[in-house]
């Protein structure tokens, strides 16, 4: 296998990162082949959050369809790497070429430089890679671009073929790369953009007789950019929040289904009244402020809830009955640290069976729930 091109598209508007590269792999050899291996750096590799792959065979690209993927480990490959595989629905026949698209989401990517804050300062974080696609097969000819959120750019690496325009940062055309080529880069830039981590959250996902599915989350939230050196001062924060906060935020948005009713906002002094709902045939948006904006390394609690009509997301059939519903947390732009699922079963249910599309740590457990419906 050999790949003819090669592009890479890096988004560092948020602080999770997301990648999407582009390959056109060429089966070079004379034997069909039914894989192919994408090689991540052990570091970049453990703070993988998702992977996906979309393959199609031909010249012109065309339709694409998922592809499996799995982690596998190869003999005789660096010990520094970790791979995976993504598996073709037909094998590759000899001179036949496939397009391979990866989707790559990345958290904890960002590292904040410096470490330490005033209130008054922008944000700048530090972003590591190569500008060569890690690839185990030769390259013919790749590229990198890499989309920055826009602001100051403290410093680059620079080589004979980069061009910073706006915000976007390119490298390359590189041609005939080896495999396994590392080319170092380092960008230092100015990234402003809420660091909301959420240490817990707990999602409890209620079944009701009476026609309603009732959530309730619970959020345990902290700033995990830079932290905040120094004291703060509400009276400059209030007066020029823009000039001595820039670095803070004090919004979060969650996209509900569009039928959320009895949505709620609290936390442990009780509800919040500085929220914001808007909603459409499409969608119900939630704009959530906590009672004070949050610096790097300040945390914050709070619930949201809200019902959903059971007929949405409960269906029948062959006798049983189907729960068909999100996973994770509707906040945008939020990286869950720690997410525990409850499902709450009516009294009596049983042969219980939960698919979901990665692996998970499932238990089951009786016990006493009271509910007061309206």
């Amino acid at each position: 296998r050999r790949l003819q091109g090669g592009s890479e598209e890096v988004d560092l508007t948020s602080h999770i990162v997301r990648v999407l590269t582009s390959l056109k792999v060429e089966n070079a050899g004379s034997e069909p082949v039914s894989k192919v291996l994408l090689a991540f750096p052990n570091i970049q590799a453990k703070n993988l959050a998702a992977i996906r792959a979309f393959g199609t065979e031909g010249k012109v690209k065309g339709l694409s369809s998922v592809l499996p993927i799995e982690v596998v480990e190869p003999s005789g490959v660096p010990p520094e790497l970790t791979f995976f595989s993504a598996s073709l629905h037909k094998p590759l026949q000899k001179g036949k070429i496939l397009h391979l698209d990866v989707l790559t989401v990345f958290t904890h990517f960002l590292q904040p430089f410096p470490e330490e804050i005033t209130q008054a300062d922008s944000q700048l974080v530090v972003f590591q890679d190569s500008s060569h696609y890690l690839s185990p097969y030769p390259v013919k000819v790749q590229t990198l671009s890499i989309r920055l959120p826009g602001g100051r750019v403290e410093s680059y690496t620079k080589y004979g073929n980069t061009k910073l325009v706006d915000s976007e940062l390119k490298y390359g055309p590189y041609e005939d790369v080896p495999p396994f080529s590392y080319n170092p880069i380092i960008v230092h830039f100015e990234n402003n953009n809420p660091f909301a981590v959420a240490k817990e959250l707990i999602r409890e996902i209620e079944i009701s007789h009476w026609g309603n599915v009732q959530i309730t989350e619970h959020y345990n939230i902290v700033h995990g950019g830079a932290r905040l050196k120094g004291e703060f001062s509400r009276l400059d924060y209030q007066s020029r929040p823009y000039a001595r906060g820039v670095s803070s935020f004090r919004h979060l948005i969650a996209r509900l289904p569009a039928r959320a009713h009895s949505i709620y906002y609290r936390d442990e002094i009780g509800n919040i009244s500085t929220s914001h709902l808007w909603s459409d045939s499409k969608k119900t948006q939630l704009e959530i402020e906590p009672r004070f904006p949050l610096f790097g390394g300040w945390q914050t609690t709070f619930t949201i809830g809200y019902g959903l009509p059971l007929q949405d997301f409960v269906f029948s059939a062959d006798g049983k009955r189907f729960l068909n519903i999100t996973f994770g947390s509707p906040m945008e732009e939020i990286l869950i640290e720690k997410l525990i699922v409850k499902v709450v079963l009516p009294e009596g249910s049983k042969d219980i069976d939960v698919s979901a599309p990665f692996p998970t740590n499932q238990w089951q457990e009786v016990v006493p729930h009271w509910t007061i419906d309206n």
